[in-house]
């Protein structure tokens, strides 16, 4: 069995243990991100949600995204990190901020997704394919 993807919030209230490997890595530069971040872009990787187990209590706060949809955001009510995300029009995915890894350096990013909302000051792996929003499909 694969070593799985372990991390938390940075007071350790909140932890996870995921089995598998990502389904999708980016750096996302949309306006909620950079403003949940307090930086120009947050950096995420999305797994099946049947392979998460999640301890601890975390806060939980809903936006609209542009597509229209609701995305949850979850954060540490000890120390107020944020450390996931689910989407109510994808159920069955969970997002984890890759900060938030016990092992960052398993995070290997994919994409840029919001690029055309990126700032010139935010300077992201040149190799990295860019996308102006979210790809689809």
């Amino acid at each position: 069995m694969d070593k799985p993807y372990t991390g938390g919030c940075a007071c350790g209230a909140i932890r996870y243990s995921i089995a598998g490997e990502p389904l999708f890595s980016n750096h996302c530069q949309c306006r909620d991100c950079q403003r949940e971040s307090g930086s120009a872009h947050g950096s995420y990787a999305t797994f099946a949600r049947a392979g998460v187990t999640l301890t601890g209590e975390a806060k939980h706060w809903d936006m609209v995204a542009d597509s229209g949809n609701v995305k949850t955001r979850g954060f540490c009510t000890q120390c107020g990190v944020p450390v996931y995300m689910t989407f109510a029009a994808h159920p069955g995915v969970f997002t984890i901020r890759a900060g938030s890894l016990d092992e960052p350096a398993r995070y290997k990013p994919q994409v840029v997704t919001f690029a055309a909302r990126g700032h010139n000051w935010d300077q992201i792996d040149p190799s990295l394919t860019k996308f102006a929003g979210m790809p689809t499909g």
